[in-house]
């Protein structure tokens, strides 16, 4: 079952790095990957999960690194977005109007440097021993964001919200056929094969396409990956700091639904819970 519409293919890339507790040097890092999958055709570029600031200790520095969506790191995105002529999608720690927390942000940027599209992590990583709400404020609850890039209608999700299916089954409502995933994958045990196989089940049961980019080791576990609506691990990231580019098309998915019609055959739909 090969795409057969070429003029509609087009080349995505994931990039995974360590991101630093520094904005301008995580910015120089996501400049050298972006150049590098520009490199190789990519035309959007999917980095990490809290890429303008990081540290291995969840807790006040965020909080007193956070920026406003026109703040100096989105605005360096914008600017490269613009050189480079791509499509780019980043993780924010965002400022908000409390003192003692931050939204866990991802922005969307388009070639003409317009922010495209946001999302506040739904899901927060309250599991295997860690509190990401005390820290953060969860995103809100309203229609999806969503975004056209060529062929393709886009919607984002964060990391944690990969365990919770519905999440990727709303974005589909919406008409999304390509979910960018950016992550901070914790590694622990089994944390790996976690993040493959939930990767591949939210591509296969919804016959979409899934870019999803981690940080690399020691804290994450690296192995960013571009999976296609059957399943197909196209590219994926070893361990190191690194791109893996892959070619999409829409046809792969309109294919992919023929043999599969599992969207049209289900009898359930996605509402939220009320508290």
């Amino acid at each position: 079952m090969q795409a057969t519409g070429v003029n509609s293919a087009v080349a995505i890339a994931v990039a995974q790095f360590a991101p630093l507790d520094d904005a301008a040097d995580n910015l120089a890092t996501i400049r050298s990957l972006c150049e590098a999958a520009v490199g190789r055709g990519a035309k959007l570029v999917v980095f990490p999960e809290y890429a303008s600031y990081f540290s291995p200790t969840l807790g006040q520095g965020f909080v007193d690194a956070a920026e406003p969506l026109d703040g100096r790191f989105i605005q360096g995105v914008r600017a490269l977005a613009i050189e480079l002529d791509v499509h780019l999608v980043v993780g924010l720690v965002e400022r908000i109007d409390e003192p003692s927390r931050f939204s866990n942000t991802l922005v969307a940027v388009s070639p003409r440097g317009d922010i495209l599209a946001t999302y506040r992590k739904l899901h927060l990583y309250d599991a295997f021993g860690e509190k990401e709400s005390t820290w953060v404020k969860p995103g809100e609850i309203k229609p999806p964001e969503i975004f056209h890039f060529g062929d393709f209608t886009v919607g984002l999700q964060t990391c944690y919200d990969l365990r919770f299916p519905e999440v990727t089954r709303r974005l589909v409502d919406a008409g999304v056929d390509l979910v960018l995933v950016p992550s901070e994958w914790v590694r622990g045990p089994l944390k790996e094969h976690h993040w493959r196989t939930l990767i591949i089940a939210r591509a296969l049961e919804n016959t979409i396409y899934v870019a999803a980019a981690d940080h690399t080791p020691p804290i994450g576990v690296g192995n960013s990956m571009i999976v296609d609506p059957m399943g197909v691990v196209l590219a994926s990231a070893g361990e190191a700091v690194d791109v893996a580019v892959a070619t999409i098309s829409p046809d792969r998915v309109a294919a992919t639904r023929q043999v599969n019609p599992a969207l049209q055959l289900r009898r359930f739909a996605v509402v939220p819970r009320q508290y």
